[in-house]
């Protein structure tokens, strides 16, 4: 869901390697703890987690040096201590989410009988593995583990439609688990007095990340016949919409009120992608009319009359500067995916939207691109928002150097 965007870190004075610096991190921690295969259920939202502990520690925290790695070019790099707080903390996180994922392919058949049983065990083990791990920060986690089974339950009753279940029954599990998880943050980083704030923002956190997926697979869902929470609850996306704009209000609410050491690197890594998100579901409702740029940065720039003119999310762009038929005048043929981007997808580890981690192609020039990590150099304003992934995705905000959507 976060996509936080390189050129946003230069903006704030922050390196842009500390968003790698948290997944590798993750990723390392769940190798050492529960194994290589545990790493396929490393969460990006799950490294806000140890972003949180960190912004609220008085001194900087420790890196340490990895290894060489596939997903980094083969290249060293300082990453968060596999044993600090913070990484133990969004491990437990990324180990619980990953098994509920796992359960909820079972349940809803999409697993074949052969990886059922599979499924089943792994979902287990990684669900005991993050007991281990929380009981290693004094997290009580099976409050959320109740709440995570029930979640089943509520989608039935919902479905079956009686008794009536409301929207906010169906998203308070995945709000729950986010506020204990952002409040344990407080705990870890010795801020107790934060615990309050950020168990608020969690819970809107939480609410933010299932309406979001609901409105996203709507159609999908809608077309197959499966339970989406908007359509069992019987909830316009537009009414949904709205919920996830004054979720994400409250949540800033709460940061402003908790008292953050790092501020800059919260609202790099969480404030920013989160006004990207809330900006893209409206323009998937409609409630944002979309802005489609021109695909090269000297032709997007300093226009007499446009320019790189900053647009407020809402506001609407008009004219003929901005044709359409740029979306399709400038993407290339589809290709296979490189063994870097083949290998991010199947780990799972989705940097910003496209397997970003590894060099990739761009889908709007078709030149080739080093990793963002590398120094992405926005040739366009698409580049830092999707890493091309869609051409043409940007708001126009003003808030970055290129003008894309973070």
């Amino acid at each position: 869901m976060l996509r936080p965007c390189a050129h946003g870190a230069e903006k704030y004075g922050i390196d842009a390697g500390e968003w790698r610096a948290h997944m590798c991190g993750l990723c390392l921690g769940l190798r050492d703890g529960h194994g290589q295969l545990a790493r396929a259920a490393t969460n990006t939202d799950a490294i806000l987690l140890s972003v949180l502990t960190e912004a609220q520690l008085a001194s900087p925290a420790t890196r340490t040096t990895a290894g060489r790695c596939p997903l980094r070019g083969m290249q060293r790099a300082d990453v968060a201590a596999a044993d600090s707080p913070g990484v133990l903390l969004a491990s437990t996180a990324s180990l619980l989410l990953g098994s509920a994922k796992l359960r909820d392919h079972v349940a809803d058949g999409d697993a074949s009988r052969l990886a059922g049983r599979p499924m089943v065990r792994m979902s287990t083990r990684w669900a005991d593995g993050a007991r281990r791990q929380a009981a290693l920060i004094d997290f009580d986690v099976e409050p959320l583990v109740a709440v995570i089974d029930s979640q089943q339950l509520v989608e039935s009753r919902a479905a079956s439609a009686e008794p009536t279940v409301t929207l906010d029954e169906l998203t308070a599990p995945t709000a729950l688990c986010a506020a204990e998880l952002f409040a344990h943050t407080a705990i870890l980083a010795n801020r107790p007095e934060n615990a309050d704030q950020l168990r608020t923002a969690g819970r809107h956190f939480g609410r933010i990340a299932h309406l979001s997926d609901a409105i996203a697979d709507y159609d999908d869902d809608t077309a197959h016949g499966r339970f989406n929470p908007l359509t069992a609850t019987g909830t316009a996306l537009a009414e949904s919409y709205e919920l996830v704009r004054e979720s994400d209000a409250e949540l800033r609410r709460a940061l402003v009120a908790a008292r953050l050491v790092d501020v800059p690197t919260v609202r790099w890594m969480l404030l920013d992608p989160l006004h990207a998100l809330v900006h893209r579901l409206g323009k998937g409702v409609g409630a944002v009319s979309a802005h489609v740029c021109n695909t090269t940065r000297t032709d997007h720039a300093h226009r007499p009359g446009n320019g790189r003119r900053a647009a407020s999310p809402g506001s609407e762009t008009t004219g003929g500067d901005h044709p359409r038929a740029h979306r399709t005048n400038h993407r290339p043929p589809t290709r296979r995916p490189g063994v870097g981007e083949a290998l991010a997808l199947v780990l799972g580890v989705y940097c910003t939207g496209y397997a970003c981690c590894a060099d990739h192609t761009s889908p709007c020039t078709g030149e080739r691109k080093d990793a963002w990590w590398k120094g992405c150099d926005c040739g366009s304003c698409c580049d830092c928002a999707d890493c091309c992934s869609s051409c043409g995705d940007c708001c126009s905000c003003g808030d970055c150097g290129c003008g894309c959507d973070c």
